[in-house]
């Protein structure tokens, strides 16, 4: 009986780690997921900033012509 409850309690051990290793890469996974689009979100933004910028030094130059 002994050696049945060990193996038991050994699997439930080793299910815990793998469970625990399933979050910790899906975590991981989100959160480099976040980080993209972040960036994605950042480069969207100086793009518009920088068309911006452009059709404003246009406008400028038009109105000094």
């Amino acid at each position: 009986m002994g050696f049945m409850e060990d193996a038991k309690e050994t699997a439930k051990a080793v299910g815990e780690k793998i469970q625990d290793a399933w979050e910790d890469t899906t975590d991981r996974v989100g959160d480099k997921v976040d980080e993209m689009k972040a960036d994605a979100d950042v480069k969207k933004a100086e793009a518009e900033r920088d068309s911006v910028k452009t059709r404003n030094e246009i406008k400028e130059d038009l109105r000094d012509s």
